[in-house]
Protein backbone atom coordinates (compact mmCIF):
# COMPACT_ATOMS: atom_id res chain seq x y z
CA UNK A 1 0.00 0.00 0.00
CA UNK A 2 1.82 3.00 -1.18
CA UNK A 3 2.31 5.56 1.63
CA UNK A 4 4.14 9.05 0.92
CA UNK A 5 6.36 9.82 2.98
CA UNK A 6 8.34 13.35 4.12
CA UNK A 7 12.12 13.30 2.73
CA UNK A 8 12.63 15.18 -0.19
CA UNK A 9 14.96 13.08 -2.31
CA UNK A 10 17.66 15.19 -4.90
CA UNK A 11 15.76 14.62 -8.22
CA UNK A 12 18.07 14.92 -11.47
CA UNK A 13 17.07 18.38 -12.85
CA UNK A 14 15.50 16.95 -16.28
CA UNK A 15 12.21 16.05 -17.33
CA UNK A 16 10.59 13.35 -17.67
CA UNK A 17 9.96 12.11 -20.46
CA UNK A 18 6.50 11.88 -22.54
CA UNK A 19 4.88 8.48 -23.54
CA UNK A 20 6.86 6.74 -26.18
CA UNK A 21 9.98 9.16 -25.87
CA UNK A 22 13.70 8.50 -24.47
CA UNK A 23 15.65 11.02 -22.18
CA UNK A 24 18.86 9.93 -21.72
CA UNK A 25 20.01 9.61 -18.23
CA UNK A 26 24.12 8.95 -18.51
CA UNK A 27 25.85 7.69 -21.38
CA UNK A 28 23.93 5.31 -23.44
CA UNK A 29 21.14 4.22 -20.24
CA UNK A 30 17.49 6.17 -21.19
CA UNK A 31 14.80 6.75 -19.03
CA UNK A 32 11.51 5.82 -20.63
CA UNK A 33 8.00 5.93 -19.65
CA UNK A 34 4.84 3.83 -20.24
CA UNK A 35 1.28 4.72 -19.30
CA UNK A 36 -0.35 2.63 -16.74
CA UNK A 37 -4.46 3.04 -16.49
CA UNK A 38 -4.69 3.42 -12.18
CA UNK A 39 -3.19 5.42 -9.74
CA UNK A 40 0.48 5.61 -10.13
CA UNK A 41 -0.17 6.97 -13.77
CA UNK A 42 3.16 5.62 -15.33
CA UNK A 43 6.21 3.25 -15.19
CA UNK A 44 9.34 3.89 -15.96
CA UNK A 45 11.53 1.90 -18.17
CA UNK A 46 14.90 1.52 -19.66
CA UNK A 47 16.93 1.07 -22.35
CA UNK A 48 20.31 0.20 -22.54
CA UNK A 49 22.54 0.76 -25.90
CA UNK A 50 25.06 -1.74 -26.14
CA UNK A 51 28.70 -1.61 -27.73
CA UNK A 52 27.41 -3.23 -30.70
CA UNK A 53 24.37 -0.64 -30.75
CA UNK A 54 21.95 -3.25 -30.02
CA UNK A 55 19.61 -2.34 -27.03
CA UNK A 56 18.93 -4.38 -24.06
CA UNK A 57 15.47 -3.23 -21.97
CA UNK A 58 14.54 -3.34 -18.29
CA UNK A 59 11.19 -3.75 -17.38
CA UNK A 60 8.52 -3.42 -20.20
CA UNK A 61 5.01 -1.95 -18.99
CA UNK A 62 1.18 -3.59 -19.28
CA UNK A 63 0.32 -5.58 -22.08
CA UNK A 64 -1.79 -3.17 -23.71
CA UNK A 65 -1.39 -1.39 -27.62
CA UNK A 66 -0.68 1.36 -26.35
CA UNK A 67 2.36 0.16 -24.58
CA UNK A 68 3.09 -2.01 -27.49
CA UNK A 69 2.84 1.13 -30.01
CA UNK A 70 5.27 2.96 -28.23
CA UNK A 71 7.98 0.13 -27.82
CA UNK A 72 7.75 -0.17 -31.73
CA UNK A 73 8.35 3.47 -32.13
CA UNK A 74 11.14 3.42 -29.89
CA UNK A 75 13.00 -0.01 -31.07
CA UNK A 76 12.35 0.63 -35.00
CA UNK A 77 15.15 -1.61 -36.62
CA UNK A 78 17.35 -1.96 -34.01
CA UNK A 79 17.77 -5.50 -32.47
CA UNK A 80 16.34 -6.24 -29.12
CA UNK A 81 19.97 -8.01 -27.34
CA UNK A 82 17.48 -9.41 -24.19
CA UNK A 83 14.51 -8.05 -22.43
CA UNK A 84 15.13 -7.83 -18.78
CA UNK A 85 12.51 -7.81 -15.66
CA UNK A 86 13.06 -6.79 -12.44
CA UNK A 87 10.04 -8.46 -11.43
CA UNK A 88 7.19 -10.76 -11.77
CA UNK A 89 4.18 -7.38 -11.39
CA UNK A 90 2.67 -6.84 -14.89
CA UNK A 91 3.48 -3.26 -14.73
CA UNK A 92 6.91 -5.22 -15.29
CA UNK A 93 6.68 -7.79 -17.32
CA UNK A 94 3.59 -7.16 -18.83
CA UNK A 95 4.52 -7.05 -22.56
CA UNK A 96 7.80 -9.32 -22.01
CA UNK A 97 6.51 -12.03 -24.00
CA UNK A 98 5.26 -10.13 -26.66
CA UNK A 99 8.46 -8.05 -26.99
CA UNK A 100 10.29 -11.71 -26.68
CA UNK A 101 8.59 -12.91 -29.24
CA UNK A 102 8.19 -9.99 -32.09
CA UNK A 103 11.75 -9.25 -31.40
CA UNK A 104 13.61 -12.69 -30.92
CA UNK A 105 15.25 -11.79 -27.31
CA UNK A 106 15.35 -13.80 -24.36
CA UNK A 107 14.10 -13.01 -21.21
CA UNK A 108 15.95 -12.60 -18.45
CA UNK A 109 14.76 -12.30 -15.18
CA UNK A 110 14.75 -14.43 -11.54
CA UNK A 111 14.17 -17.94 -11.24
CA UNK A 112 11.21 -17.78 -8.73
CA UNK A 113 9.48 -14.70 -10.28
CA UNK A 114 9.88 -16.40 -13.87
CA UNK A 115 7.76 -19.15 -12.56
CA UNK A 116 5.27 -17.59 -9.81
CA UNK A 117 4.37 -15.02 -12.79
CA UNK A 118 3.63 -18.42 -15.17
CA UNK A 119 1.14 -19.80 -12.09
CA UNK A 120 -0.49 -16.54 -11.36
CA UNK A 121 -1.13 -16.30 -15.22
CA UNK A 122 -2.67 -20.03 -14.97
CA UNK A 123 -5.09 -18.51 -13.02
CA UNK A 124 -7.14 -16.65 -15.38
CA UNK A 125 -10.31 -17.67 -15.99
CA UNK A 126 -10.76 -19.52 -12.90
CA UNK A 127 -13.07 -19.44 -9.93
CA UNK A 128 -11.64 -17.57 -6.78
CA UNK A 129 -10.04 -20.85 -4.23
CA UNK A 130 -12.14 -21.17 -1.13
CA UNK A 131 -8.53 -20.56 0.51
CA UNK A 132 -8.71 -17.49 -0.82
CA UNK A 133 -12.27 -16.64 0.64
CA UNK A 134 -11.10 -17.85 4.06
CA UNK A 135 -7.86 -15.46 3.84
CA UNK A 136 -10.30 -12.65 3.37
CA UNK A 137 -12.98 -13.67 5.50
CA UNK A 138 -10.64 -14.06 8.43
CA UNK A 139 -9.28 -10.39 7.90
CA UNK A 140 -12.56 -9.29 8.86
CA UNK A 141 -14.15 -8.59 5.16
CA UNK A 142 -18.15 -8.63 4.63
CA UNK A 143 -20.28 -10.81 2.15
CA UNK A 144 -19.35 -7.16 -0.32
CA UNK A 145 -16.01 -7.16 -0.35
CA UNK A 146 -16.04 -11.23 -0.74
CA UNK A 147 -18.01 -11.03 -3.73
CA UNK A 148 -15.39 -8.50 -4.98
CA UNK A 149 -12.53 -10.51 -4.35
CA UNK A 150 -14.15 -12.99 -6.31
CA UNK A 151 -14.71 -11.19 -9.28
CA UNK A 152 -11.38 -9.60 -9.17
CA UNK A 153 -9.48 -12.84 -9.01
CA UNK A 154 -7.62 -14.10 -12.30
CA UNK A 155 -7.32 -10.57 -13.30
CA UNK A 156 -3.18 -11.13 -12.96
CA UNK A 157 -3.10 -12.80 -16.64
CA UNK A 158 -5.31 -10.15 -18.68
CA UNK A 159 -2.31 -7.63 -18.18
CA UNK A 160 0.71 -10.28 -18.98
CA UNK A 161 1.22 -11.52 -22.37
CA UNK A 162 2.15 -15.08 -23.07
CA UNK A 163 5.94 -15.45 -21.38
CA UNK A 164 8.17 -17.74 -23.26
CA UNK A 165 8.36 -21.00 -22.30
CA UNK A 166 11.93 -20.80 -21.55
CA UNK A 167 14.43 -17.71 -19.59
CA UNK A 168 17.88 -16.78 -18.50
CA UNK A 169 18.22 -16.75 -14.73
CA UNK A 170 19.55 -14.06 -12.47
CA UNK A 171 20.95 -14.47 -9.78
CA UNK A 172 22.54 -13.01 -6.79
CA UNK A 173 25.84 -11.56 -7.64
CA UNK A 174 25.50 -12.02 -11.35
CA UNK A 175 27.62 -9.83 -13.20
CA UNK A 176 25.23 -8.48 -16.24
CA UNK A 177 26.96 -6.58 -19.28
CA UNK A 178 24.45 -3.81 -21.22
CA UNK A 179 25.58 0.06 -22.25
CA UNK A 180 29.28 -0.71 -22.02
CA UNK A 181 29.01 -1.66 -18.20
CA UNK A 182 29.11 -3.58 -15.56
CA UNK A 183 26.08 -4.25 -13.59
CA UNK A 184 25.61 -6.49 -10.18
CA UNK A 185 22.41 -8.21 -9.93
CA UNK A 186 21.19 -7.21 -6.48
CA UNK A 187 18.44 -10.00 -5.54
CA UNK A 188 16.12 -9.39 -2.89
CA UNK A 189 12.77 -10.34 -1.22
CA UNK A 190 9.67 -8.61 0.22
CA UNK A 191 8.14 -7.48 -2.65
CA UNK A 192 7.93 -10.25 -4.10
CA UNK A 193 9.94 -13.22 -3.80
CA UNK A 194 13.25 -12.51 -5.89
CA UNK A 195 13.30 -8.88 -7.09
CA UNK A 196 16.57 -8.61 -9.10
CA UNK A 197 17.66 -4.86 -9.28
CA UNK A 198 20.98 -3.77 -11.11
CA UNK A 199 23.78 -1.76 -9.66
CA UNK A 200 26.56 -0.27 -11.76
CA UNK A 201 29.00 0.31 -8.69
CA UNK A 202 31.64 1.79 -11.05
CA UNK A 203 29.89 4.79 -12.10
CA UNK A 204 27.07 4.37 -8.76
CA UNK A 205 24.20 3.96 -11.37
CA UNK A 206 21.33 1.85 -9.42
CA UNK A 207 18.55 0.39 -11.22
CA UNK A 208 15.76 -0.59 -8.63
CA UNK A 209 12.75 -1.64 -10.08
CA UNK A 210 10.28 -1.17 -7.00
CA UNK A 211 12.78 -1.73 -4.45
CA UNK A 212 13.75 1.89 -3.48
CA UNK A 213 11.24 4.43 -4.81
CA UNK A 214 11.67 7.95 -4.05
CA UNK A 215 8.40 9.21 -2.38
CA UNK A 216 6.04 5.77 -1.51
CA UNK A 217 7.00 2.92 -0.12
CA UNK A 218 6.74 -0.78 -2.13
CA UNK A 219 3.98 -3.01 -1.34
CA UNK A 220 4.94 -5.44 0.81
CA UNK A 221 2.05 -7.83 1.27
CA UNK A 222 0.75 -11.49 2.22
CA UNK A 223 -1.35 -13.30 -0.01
CA UNK A 224 -3.63 -16.36 0.17
CA UNK A 225 -1.29 -18.32 -1.33
CA UNK A 226 1.18 -18.17 1.69
CA UNK A 227 -0.99 -16.83 4.73
CA UNK A 228 1.84 -17.23 7.22
CA UNK A 229 4.56 -15.80 5.10
CA UNK A 230 6.52 -12.74 6.63
CA UNK A 231 7.51 -10.71 3.52
CA UNK A 232 8.19 -6.96 5.42
CA UNK A 233 11.20 -9.19 7.59
CA UNK A 234 12.49 -9.98 4.42
CA UNK A 235 11.66 -6.20 2.51
CA UNK A 236 13.60 -4.94 5.83
CA UNK A 237 16.40 -6.91 5.78
CA UNK A 238 16.73 -5.95 1.91
CA UNK A 239 16.42 -2.16 2.87
CA UNK A 240 19.42 -2.47 5.74
CA UNK A 241 21.54 -4.45 2.92
CA UNK A 242 21.12 -1.70 0.24
CA UNK A 243 22.11 0.95 2.77
CA UNK A 244 25.50 -1.09 3.65
CA UNK A 245 26.30 -1.78 0.09
CA UNK A 246 25.29 0.83 -2.29
CA UNK A 247 27.35 4.11 -2.48
CA UNK A 248 25.56 6.90 -0.58
CA UNK A 249 25.89 9.13 -3.80
CA UNK A 250 24.01 6.39 -6.18
CA UNK A 251 21.92 7.84 -8.41
CA UNK A 252 18.70 5.86 -8.39
CA UNK A 253 16.77 5.18 -11.16
CA UNK A 254 13.61 3.74 -9.91
CA UNK A 255 10.21 2.21 -11.78
CA UNK A 256 8.10 5.07 -10.45
CA UNK A 257 8.59 8.72 -10.11
CA UNK A 258 12.02 10.64 -10.87
CA UNK A 259 15.50 9.31 -10.74
CA UNK A 260 17.26 10.77 -7.57
CA UNK A 261 20.35 10.53 -5.34
CA UNK A 262 20.64 10.50 -1.75
CA UNK A 263 19.82 6.80 -1.33
CA UNK A 264 20.98 6.13 2.11
CA UNK A 265 18.52 8.54 3.72
CA UNK A 266 15.65 7.28 1.45
CA UNK A 267 16.00 3.83 2.85
CA UNK A 268 16.29 4.85 6.51
CA UNK A 269 13.14 6.89 5.81
CA UNK A 270 11.31 3.36 4.57
CA UNK A 271 12.87 1.86 7.48
CA UNK A 272 12.01 4.20 10.04
CA UNK A 273 8.31 4.52 8.59
CA UNK A 274 7.53 0.94 8.37
CA UNK A 275 8.86 0.40 12.39
CA UNK A 276 6.69 3.11 13.30
CA UNK A 277 3.86 1.53 12.16
CA UNK A 278 5.13 -1.61 14.11
CA UNK A 279 5.33 0.32 17.12
CA UNK A 280 1.88 2.14 16.35
CA UNK A 281 0.55 -1.62 15.43
CA UNK A 282 1.42 -3.09 18.85
CA UNK A 283 -0.07 -0.33 20.91
CA UNK A 284 -3.21 -0.96 18.64
CA UNK A 285 -3.43 -4.24 19.21
CA UNK A 286 -3.62 -3.97 23.11
CA UNK A 287 -7.37 -4.52 22.84
CA UNK A 288 -7.76 -7.17 20.30
CA UNK A 289 -8.31 -6.35 16.27
CA UNK A 290 -8.98 -7.81 13.09
CA UNK A 291 -6.57 -6.90 9.77
CA UNK A 292 -9.68 -4.78 8.40
CA UNK A 293 -9.36 -2.50 11.84
CA UNK A 294 -5.33 -1.82 11.64
CA UNK A 295 -5.61 0.27 8.52
CA UNK A 296 -6.07 3.35 10.73
CA UNK A 297 -2.83 2.83 12.21
CA UNK A 298 -0.99 1.66 9.15
CA UNK A 299 -2.30 3.87 6.05
CA UNK A 300 -2.80 7.55 5.65
CA UNK A 301 -4.63 7.15 3.12
CA UNK A 302 -8.27 6.27 2.57
CA UNK A 303 -8.89 2.44 2.24
CA UNK A 304 -11.59 2.13 -1.24
CA UNK A 305 -12.99 -0.64 -2.77
CA UNK A 306 -10.16 -0.09 -5.06
CA UNK A 307 -7.25 -0.91 -2.70
CA UNK A 308 -8.68 -2.86 -0.10
CA UNK A 309 -6.87 -6.11 -1.33
CA UNK A 310 -3.50 -4.25 -0.84
CA UNK A 311 -4.30 -2.75 2.46
CA UNK A 312 -5.32 -5.94 3.86
CA UNK A 313 -2.30 -7.94 2.25
CA UNK A 314 0.45 -4.76 3.49
CA UNK A 315 -1.61 -4.63 7.31
CA UNK A 316 -1.26 -8.79 7.52
CA UNK A 317 2.47 -8.26 6.39
CA UNK A 318 2.99 -5.74 9.39
CA UNK A 319 1.06 -8.25 11.52
CA UNK A 320 2.63 -11.55 10.32
CA UNK A 321 6.23 -9.50 11.14
CA UNK A 322 5.06 -8.95 14.26
CA UNK A 323 3.29 -12.68 15.06
CA UNK A 324 6.94 -14.08 14.02
CA UNK A 325 8.71 -11.80 16.26
CA UNK A 326 6.01 -12.89 19.05
CA UNK A 327 5.18 -10.14 19.59
CA UNK A 328 1.33 -10.34 18.90
CA UNK A 329 -0.70 -13.84 18.81
CA UNK A 330 -3.87 -14.38 16.85
CA UNK A 331 -7.03 -16.32 17.85
CA UNK A 332 -9.64 -17.54 14.86
CA UNK A 333 -12.91 -17.28 16.23
CA UNK A 334 -15.64 -17.96 13.66
CA UNK A 335 -13.71 -17.73 10.58
CA UNK A 336 -12.17 -14.44 11.51
CA UNK A 337 -8.85 -13.56 13.58
CA UNK A 338 -8.26 -11.04 15.86
CA UNK A 339 -4.82 -9.81 17.44
CA UNK A 340 -3.45 -8.95 20.66
CA UNK A 341 -0.34 -7.35 21.33
CA UNK A 342 1.96 -10.24 23.64
CA UNK A 343 2.82 -9.27 27.11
Amino acid sequence: MPVNTTNKPDYLSLDAPEFGQRVEIVDGVYWLRMPLPFLLGHINVWMLRNDDNSVSIVDTGLNTDDTQSHWRALIGNTVLREVIATHLHPDHIGSAGWLCDTYDAPLIMSRVDYLMCRVLVSDTGKTAPEEGVDFYRSAGFDEAAIERYKAMFGGFGTMVSTLPVSFRRLRDGDTLHAAGRDWRIIITGGHCPEHASLYCEAERLFISGDQILPTISSNVSVWPTEPEADPLGDWLDACERLKRELHPDTLVMPSHGKPFHGVTDRLQALLDEHHQGLAKLRTHCIEPRRVVDTFEVLFKGRISEGNLIMATGEAQAHLNYLIHRHQIESTLTDGVAWYRTVG
